[in-house]
């Protein structure tokens, strides 16, 4: 069948087809079936993505490598380009080749053409803005295109996870779909069983959709700016009395999608000006260091990593050495709590809405499915299981629930073609 399934996240993608009618997701990568959302253009030209891409950046290959490329959908930034080395390439022109890439993949490791897909995507692409939501799927609608597919739709992707864990239920129920990925938190309120599966009309179950856009980079942000990035000076005083160093050069190393933007030639030349009116200055040397060796994706892989070591350790260290002998940082549970409660909070606050548009109390959710890499995150589990408390919390496929619900619905939606 030329029908699949594609779920593009910000930190990883799969990609789905039927086979013998159940959702099987691709190998896109040896024998991964998720594929990291990271591309790396290497001097020589050469293109890279998914895992190697990180790995060729990480053993310090000259280059370029961009990540949580998805984040740039619905904001300006998806015009806007940046160098490659004596070009400058557009993000949009990025995210067709990562796709395009990935469409090719499955490809041949199905050894057929795939040409109707059914794309997920978040609640909301972009907070309380429906212009740039509609142009943000728009965008995926003409990208999918260009990169060779016929007929693209969109299926939110909670709806998406909702249908996978139908088939693991046995008497009907209301649940609570909770997909907390990388850039987007999004909950759906559905009404399940196993005698609705084959209904082709499913809209009258879907009680409730919401979401936000936070996920597990804003938690890396947060983290990066309240442990790391005083490192480097952020909230440091300039000898001006009352001023502090510009905050922007953090705030841009600790976003994944922005990183690129601290490897303009001017950005190099302001920060050492700052350095010069700095009160303390060798804090900006090692920014000065970070930025000349284009390294601000390792501090970022850094954060990433101690915050997923914490999801089972009280404590985890980042190693600084490569910017200065002895430097390191040191974060505990309760830092990682510390500086992002406020971001766990607002995620569970969504369920309120949810619950408030289907028209149900706490006690009506009779189970929450739980997707995404940040259901991890102990609190952000905390929060969700204490705004319905009487809801059994039951885990999914932490990467591939989305993507084997999104090719259930292009089955539904194409059904088998030759």
């Amino acid at each position: 069948m030329s029908i699949c399934g594609l779920d593009f996240g910000t930190s990883n993608t799969t990609l789905g087809t039927i086979e013998n009618r159940v959702p099987v997701l691709v190998a896109l990568e040896t024998d991964y079936t998720t594929i990291p959302s990271a591309i790396f253009y290497e001097v020589d030209g050469e293109v890279l993505i998914g895992r190697r891409a990180i790995e060729a950046y990480v053993e310090g290959a000259p280059g370029r490598l961009m990540r949580s490329l998805k984040s740039v959908l619905g904001t300006s930034l998806i015009e806007e380009t940046t160098r490659l080395g004596r070009e400058r390439v557009r993000f949009r022109d990025v995210i067709a080749y990562y796709l395009g890439a990935v469409k090719r993949r499955a490809e041949q490791a199905t050894g057929r053409e795939l040409r109707d897909v059914v794309h997920g995507r978040p609640v909301h692409f972009v907070d309380n803005a429906p212009d740039a939501d509609r142009k943000a799927e728009q965008t995926l609608r003409e990208i999918a295109r260009e990169v060779g597919f016929d007929d693209v739709t969109f299926q939110f992707e909670p709806i998406a996870a909702a249908l996978d864990y139908e088939r693991l239920i046995s008497t009907e129920e209301v649940a609570l779909i909770a997909d907390i990925g990388g850039g987007t938190s999004d909950f759906s309120i559905v009404r399940l069983g196993p005698q609705r599966h084959g209904k082709a009309d499913r809209s009258a179950d879907i009680l409730a959709n919401d979401g936000v856009r936070i996920g597990g980079t804003d938690f890396d942000r947060q983290l990066s700016l309240g442990v790391v990035m005083p490192l480097f000076g952020f909230g440091s005083p300039m000898k001006r009395a009352g001023l502090d160093v510009p905050s922007s050069y953090f705030h841009d190393f600790a976003t994944w999608s922005s990183i690129n933007r601290m490897y303009e030639p001017r950005v190099l030349a302001d920060i050492r000006q700052v350095r010069q009116e700095a009160s303390e200055p060798e804090l900006l040397d090692r920014l000065v260091r970070v930025v000349e060796e284009q390294r601000g994706h390792t501090l970022a892989m850094e954060v990433e990593d101690a915050k997923i070591a914490l999801s089972e350790q009280r404590r985890a260290d980042i190693p600084l050495e490569w910017v200065a002998p002895g430097l390191a940082a040191s974060i505990g549970r309760a830092d990682l709590v510390n500086h992002t409660k406020n971001l766990a909070d607002r995620i569970a606050a969504r369920i309120q809405n949810c619950l408030a548009q289907a028209g149900l109390s706490a006690d009506g959710i009779d189970a929450v499915f739980l997707t995404g890499g940040s259901v991890k995150l102990a609190h952000v589990r905390k929060a969700i299981a204490k705004a319905v408390p009487s809801a059994r919390m039951v885990d999914g496929d932490t990467f591939g629930a989305v993507g084997k619900g999104l090719t259930l619905e292009a089955l539904r939606r194409y059904g088998p073609r030759d």
